[in-house]
């Protein structure tokens, strides 16, 4: 089909299901006459708390050199906030459930009105922007991967294989965020390996940093006994996350061992559908009173000093950025041996991996830390070592502009 078909095409699926564009600021357009720097639109699914977002805002707060504009394909959030740039513009374009075509045209219709330098989606859910950004006249196209969901856990799901594989002559490079999805782009859809650009997630090692002294308190008056082991998590509670996981795997141990109830506090850090189950489980072993699971926060550099152990006990990982936060804050991170978790824990030296969705074996890693306190220090400073050395948010920064530049050059 040419391009005229099929901008035709979305036209007529919009008058059929009409739904009003959205608007484009104006004082944006205005900014772009006066402001000659780069614009890069990023495109997501929704811009709220968690790991892909959290690294869109980093990245955009450090590169000053470039304007950005942030289009989620169905809403954002006071999640927005966080970010500090001085040329940044925001869309909703509030796509419905399931099939929305008229999303596809106001998409092409913004573009169009913004004029970006490039566009860079992220992840499955906003692959097809790739499409309206090719249509709209859009000459610098890059896509990420930042993980699987919980309908694609190895990779295997025959129509997002399909799609990918439809959008591949689209997409002009990509960065897979772990060696883990790169390898899964150029085997499984055919990627070139000249249009892969592996970049790890970095972090802001003066953010997320080890307590001066010791744990640091929990906003819970009384909560952690003096000589208390704090057992934590922090994401959002869905499905590929898996906190069920960690609760059944934190009961099983005070089941085996009853005497760590004077001792043992569970906290998990965020909100979602999983949340009512785990503290269901919770009550239902008369544990509740030994866990605190506040919902969502935004002082997550002060819970991880709180804490004494990190766990990730996901489904499925891309690089997480939440497991790199909790290294650099001197935690020892016990991680389920899926996608990019192996990439990051050093198995021994600053954490542990085990098998996903097997609670008992992740209650034998959680003991082997509550016996000895040493061996968590030692590898929750090993991980804060690494991090500095292999993680830094520079390096993250500078590998996303050397991709941005090469684009820039090229149109």
């Amino acid at each position: 089909m040419s391009e005229r078909a099929v901008v035709a095409a979305l036209m007529e699926a919009e008058r059929r299901a009409p739904v009003a564009a959205p608007p484009v600021a104006t004082d944006h357009v205005a900014t772009r006459q006066r402001d000659q720097r780069p614009l890069i639109a990023h495109v997501i699914f929704r811009l709220a708390v968690g790991g892909l977002e959290n690294g869109l805002v980093n990245l955009i707060n450090r590169t000053p050199q470039y304007r950005h504009a942030i289009i989620c394909m169905t809403e954002y959030t006071e999640f927005h906030r966080r970010i500090e740039h001085d040329a940044v513009s925001l869309h909703a374009l509030h796509k419905r459930e399931g099939h929305d075509l008229g999303v596809f045209i106001r998409l092409w219709r913004l573009l169009r009105a913004l004029k970006p330098d490039v566009v860079h989606t992220r992840n499955m859910s906003a692959l097809e922007a790739q499409l309206p950004a090719w249509l709209a006249g859009v000459r610098g196209r890059l896509h990420g991967e930042h993980g699987r969901d919980v309908h694609d856990l190895d990779g295997s799901n025959r129509r997002y294989r399909w799609l990918r594989r439809a959008y591949r002559p689209l997409v002009q490079n990509y960065i897979p965020l772990s060696r883990d999805l790169e390898n899964y782009l150029r085997d499984a859809i055919g990627v070139p390996a000249a249009k892969l650009s592996q970049i790890y997630n970095g972090v802001d090692t003066a953010r997320f940093h080890v307590a001066a002294s010791g744990r640091a308190p929990l906003p819970v008056a009384g909560f952690v006994p003096p000589e208390g082991i704090v057992i934590g998590t922090v994401g959002r509670l869905q499905p590929v996350k898996d906190q069920l996981n960690l609760v059944r795997a934190f009961l099983l141990l005070l089941k085996r061992e009853p005497g760590l109830a004077s001792r043992l506090r569970l906290v998990i850090i965020g909100d979602g559908p999983l949340w009512r189950e785990a503290q269901s489980l919770l009550e239902q072993a008369d544990a509740a009173h030994l866990a605190w699971l506040p919902g969502e926060r935004d002082d997550i550099p002060e819970l991880l000093r709180a804490m004494d152990v990190f766990v990730l006990p996901s489904l499925a990982e891309g690089i997480s950025n939440t497991l790199l936060e909790a290294m650099a804050s001197g935690l020892p991170v016990i991680a389920t041996r899926v996608g990019g978790n192996a990439e990051l824990v050093v198995e021994g030296v600053t954490g542990t991996l085990v098998p996903a969705a097997q609670p008992q074996a992740l209650a034998d890693a959680l003991a082997r830390y509550v016996a000895a306190p040493a061996l968590l220090r030692r590898h929750g400073l090993a991980g804060r070592e690494r991090v500095e050395r292999e993680f830094s948010m520079e390096t993250m920064v500078a590998r996303y502009v050397d991709n941005y530049e090469r684009l820039l050059r090229q149109h």
